[in-house]
């Protein structure tokens, strides 16, 4: 049975978790990432340890996570004392704040979606200075002032 730990450089961990070198020294600097030890030379080494932890970072800023909510699931990640739930409830206020973005984009989407219509039936093909588009975007929303 081997019993090496592998070593990897900086190169060769950010390759294995699908980040940039940069954002390796970003974590690292940070404290998401511990710091790595160093040879001799000074070249950092890691571990395939750092590797899952680099994978989990980047899977919770995928998911739109921020820096914050990534290191309170690291420390949950790690403790045997703390109930799961913690987890569960950082995701689920997360998720509520996807769903109220989704509905602000789909209102966006829809606005576009009038505009561009708009101009298709008012405009297209005239006067820039004559376009629907920039006379409806600059119309003030009486509902919004005052």
């Amino acid at each position: 049975m081997n019993l090496h730990t592998r070593i990897l450089t900086i190169g060769a961990l950010a390759k294995a978790a699908g980040v940039s070198t940069p954002t390796v020294r970003y974590y690292e600097d940070i404290g998401l990432l511990p710091k790595a030890d160093r040879t001799s030379g000074g070249q950092r080494n890691y571990s395939d340890e750092d590797v899952g932890r680099l994978v989990f970072i980047r899977q919770c800023r995928d998911f739109g996570f921020g820096i914050d909510q990534v290191r309170v699931l690291l420390d949950l990640s790690i403790s045997g004392e703390r109930d799961c739930s913690e987890a569960r409830d950082i995701a689920k206020t997360h998720l509520a704040e996807v769903q109220e973005r989704l509905a602000e984009l789909r209102m966006l989407e829809k606005r576009l979606a009038d505009f561009v219509q708009r101009c298709d039936i008012s405009c297209a093909g005239g006067s820039g200075q004559d376009c629907v588009i920039f006379k409806d975007m600059s119309k003030v929303d009486r509902r919004s002032c005052c």
